[in-house]
């Protein structure tokens, strides 16, 4: 651990003397049109990416100068087009770029400490950058809204792929959950509630808000911090959270309050705009002999009725089941890599590991008896799962893997839609590289295009 906050240490120094560096050694190193490409905004793009915790290495400045360029014939034609995005958009992407940046750098203080400016200076500099690459996202949107594929372009796709390339996929489920968590009642809870109401107290009495939270909040991020969190916005914490954060001023304390998480107290330490930052204690209840029979009896219950027949599976879950990541699926658990497609066909060497030993051994369209199980939050609940299918190993066919070729397909064309609008454009476009970068091989194209001058 302290070899890597050195790491962090020297990382971070190294962004700042990037940003300290006197403008007199900066260069042009592109023109695009009107545009330039400064020299010092690689090395920022380059300082970023080792922020993140990737291994040095100066070629992947050829990368960032390739997106930067394309970036800019975006943006220009973006103008033409008179297209837009929302100052609202702006704000939060320079503010998720915040929170990313914070947490990596081990809080506020210490990122204004490397960066040498505060964060509010910071985001106003890096603000036109954001903007131009929400522009640049949202014209290149525009290049591809009409793609799309037709059957027979699918087909044509899948036997051009030579039949020794084509992709072999392992074996995939479809597999589906229903959970439920204990429940407890108010009174069960209200042993909880009395033990953050008595360290609210106790802090309001005197004792030290930091000192209560290192030695008995229940979130093991902040305690440490003394409860600190640093600043958010808006769509950072739960809303109930949210809704005392923003609502009381700076030094203020809120009543004990539930959210999902359990009960907390909190105080806002500083308000900056639409940001706030506050230190909490959370006090999480834990789970009674007698809710956990009550849950035990709950999915049982349902487990009958659905293994009887007498209630369909989907709509059991989208009743009873308290998973909402799954429930509004009818159940059905999705590919976490493959989540914009709402793909529910998911490798089994990507599933859980304690998912796959129950289905392991379950046949298709059969279930699993409830059992007790504690989720990615370590919160404990039963659940019992339904195995809907199962695909065994196999080469990518059109019969069984029509939505992913269909998806590879539309890929494709998107690709060769976006790829002959550039070309395009460099041919129409005054650009000039530094001979800098005249050894970068995804540069090519951009170093031996004509250099000519108009729209």
């Amino acid at each position: 651990m302290k070899k890597f906050s050195v790491l962090v240490s020297l990382i971070f120094l190294s962004l700042a003397n990037i940003y300290a560096q006197n403008k007199v050694l900066d260069k042009v190193v592109a023109v695009v049109g009107d545009n330039i490409i400064l020299k010092s905004e690689i090395d920022q793009q380059y300082a970023q990416y080792l922020v993140q915790g990737n291994k040095p290495d100066e070629t992947t400045k050829c990368f960032f100068l390739q997106n930067m360029l394309s970036q800019k014939l975006l943006s220009q034609q973006a103008v033409l087009d008179s297209i837009l995005v929302d100052e609202e958009d702006i704000d939060n992407e320079v503010d998720r770029r915040m929170r990313v940046m914070t947490s990596r750098a081990g809080g506020q203080e210490k990122l204004e400490e490397f960066l040498g400016r505060s964060l509010i200076q910071y985001k106003d500099e890096i603000r036109p950058e954001i903007k131009e690459q929400l522009v640049a996202q949202k014209m290149q949107a525009k290049i591809t809204e009409k793609v799309e594929v037709t059957p027979l372009e699918v087909k044509r796709f899948y036997e051009a792929i030579p039949k020794d390339s084509l992709p072999t996929f392992n074996t995939e489920v479809e597999v589906g959950e229903l959970v439920v968590y204990p429940e407890l009642t108010k009174t069960e809870k209200e042993f909880y509630r009395d033990k953050a109401e008595s360290l609210r107290l106790r802090i309001k009495g005197g004792d030290s808000f930091g000192t209560m939270a290192r030695l008995y909040s229940q979130d093991p991020m902040s305690a440490r911090e003394g409860g600190d969190l640093g600043f958010f916005d808006r769509q950072t914490m739960a809303k109930e959270f949210t809704s005392w954060a923003f609502k009381l001023k700076q030094g203020e304390m809120s009543p004990v309050f539930e959210t999902e998480f359990g009960f907390h107290f909190l105080e806002v330490v500083e308000r900056r705009g639409e940001q706030v930052r506050a230190r909490h204690i959370l006090i999480i209840p834990e789970n009674t002999p007698a809710a956990l029979e009550r849950a035990a009896a709950e999915i049982d219950s349902t487990y009958q009725k659905v293994k009887a027949g007498k209630l369909d599976f989907s709509a059991a879950a989208s009743l009873f089941s308290d998973n909402n990541e799954t429930k509004y699926n009818g159940g059905m658990m999705l590919d976490a890599e493959n989540v914009s497609a709402r793909s529910t066909h998911i490798p089994t060497d990507k599933l859980d590991p304690k998912v796959f030993l129950v289905i392991d051994t379950m046949t298709v369209g059969t279930y699993s008896k409830p059992e007790l199980f504690a989720d990615a939050r370590g919160k404990a609940g039963y659940r019992f799962l339904y195995l809907r299918s199962k695909v065994a190993p196999h080469a990518a066919n059109l019969e069984q893997d029509l939505p992913k070729i269909k998806d590879a397909a539309y890929e494709d064309k998107v690709n060769k839609t976006v790829s002959q609008w550039f070309e395009k454009r460099r041919k129409s476009t005054y650009i000039k590289l530094d001979t800098e970068y005249y050894n970068c091989s995804v540069l090519k194209d951009w170093i031996t295009t004509p250099k000519t001058t108009g729209n």
